[in-house]
């Protein structure tokens, strides 16, 4: 498992100073079904905008 996860969306809910994601769990789809061939194939659900 990874120490830490990093992200770069600073209005999401679980991102912390340094670029970090706070969130307890990370949910992560893909737009082509079970595989994706590249990053762009891909989605983060985990994301929750801050208010």
């Amino acid at each position: 498992m990874a120490k830490d996860v990093k992200c770069e969306v600073n209005n999401c809910k679980y991102w912390a100073e340094g670029n970090k994601c706070i969130a307890d769990t990370i949910y992560v789809v893909s737009h082509t079904g079970k595989q994706a061939k590249d990053v762009q194939e891909t989605d983060c659900h985990t994301f929750v905008p801050t208010v």
